[in-house]
């Protein structure tokens, strides 16, 4: 073979090597785009849910009686707002914002709306909240003024990863992907004033909810979540009122059952 074959035989091989060397180095490469919100999800809560009522059935299950605050740390102007509530108001929807629904006896409907919001449905109520994740990369997913006040408020959501040692222990498999561990971080403002209970026990719109949703996967209990919910109210709350709700997933939607509330 002539020399001058070799050479253009070697310059084209090491020509064609070149990107893959580069990439190798770190040199060229475009870096890999961040996942979205849904695809870093370490926890699946997707699906047909259905509350377990397990503690504060007499505030949960029935309408308590008119003055039962028993356990919220109302201040006065609280006690003196849930004292004005009559029956005939039972049923309205501010049973059924931010600061209640979850306490409801209710089924939910889990789904993405988008690669940036998880949409939570009750059947309770009909309500429709929008957790909303920022944007890999970007600060607030919330952009230009405040939108209008709802019952369900504007929600801020964020994964939680669970860290350390322990974790890294959990998550080495023996050849199948690592298992995702944590939980879900959901911050609530801008919301109408509601109820905490169905009998007028209130909250305002200067109030701030606050959510960790923690999943629990049993062989024979099935799939469950604990949503635990924090609300702060500088205006009819004395301090922090904290309450945990349970829900269990359901096969399908057989029973979901809509069911909407009353208008003011």
């Amino acid at each position: 073979m002539r020399r001058g074959v070799v050479v253009a035989i070697t310059v084209a091989f090491a020509v064609s090597l070149a990107p893959s060397l580069g990439a190798q180095r770190g040199q060229g490469a475009a870096p890999a785009a961040p996942p979205t919100p849904q695809g870093a999800a370490p926890i699946d809560v997707t699906g047909y849910w259905v509350s377990i009522v397990t503690e504060d059935w007499r505030w949960r299950m029935v309408t308590p009686p008119k003055g039962d605050v028993a356990s919220v740390p109302l201040n006065a102007e609280g006690t003196k707002v849930a004292n004005s509530w009559e029956p005939s108001m039972d049923g309205r929807c501010e049973a059924y914002g931010i600061g209640g629904i979850m306490r409801m006896p209710t089924r939910l409907k889990i789904s993405w709306q988008d690669d940036l919001t998880l949409k939570i449905e009750t059947d309770a109520g009909q309500q429709t909240r929008l957790l909303q994740f920022p944007k890999p990369g970007a600060g607030a997913p919330i952009s230009g003024g405040a939108p209008a006040r709802t019952l369900q408020g504007t929600s801020i959501a964020e994964w939680q990863r669970s860290g350390g040692a322990f974790d890294a222990f959990l998550e080495r498999g023996a050849g199948a992907a690592p298992p995702r561990w944590g939980a879900l971080k959901v911050t609530t403002t801008n919301m109408l004033p509601g109820w905490l209970r169905r009998n007028g026990v209130p909250y305002s719109q200067n109030a701030q909810v606050t959510e960790y949703f923690s999943k629990v996967t049993n062989p024979q209990a099935g799939e469950w979540f604990v949503v635990t919910t924090t609300v702060d109210d500088p205006t009819y709350l004395a301090q922090t009122f904290v309450t945990s709700s349970n829900f269990k997933k359901e096969p399908n939607d057989s029973k979901w059952n809509p069911t909407p509330c009353k208008s003011s």
